[in-house]
């Protein structure tokens, strides 16, 4: 079976600078301005579900045996990546970039000022 993706896509990994639970703002489309942690990473299809952004309604048939109610319910739907920026510790959109320690550990920076950007606290 043929692959759907370009020829020149095939096989090319993006490198993807935003991580799950980043706080980031909506740059572009209908959801601009908008501010929110980002909720889950698309990495393959450079997507990111940004929440309160890019709120989609939903149509949910009951089912009973399950305990769900029907109706419309709203959501948030995916963003492309380029089209949200990540807010640096001071609030101000900043990109990412990466600096190697003295340890050989490699970190992630906010290239408006330099600041490591905090990780996730391990589970």
């Amino acid at each position: 079976m043929p692959s759907k993706l370009k020829p020149a896509l095939t096989g090319k990994k993006s490198k993807i600078k935003i991580k799950k639970g980043d706080k980031v703002v909506v740059i572009a489309g209908k959801s601009k301005g908008k501010e929110g942690r980002v909720l889950r990473v698309i990495a393959d299809k450079g997507r990111v579900l940004v929440e309160g952004a890019q709120m989609i309604k939903k149509h949910v048939k009951p089912n009973p045996q399950q305990n769900i109610a029907g109706g419309i319910l709203e959501q948030e739907a995916t963003i492309h990546i380029s089209n949200v920026m990540l807010l640096d510790s001071e609030g101000k959109k900043t990109r990412a970039g990466f600096q190697v320690g003295t340890d050989g550990k490699k970190t992630r920076i906010a290239r408006s000022n330099g600041v490591t950007i905090a990780e996730k606290a391990a589970k």
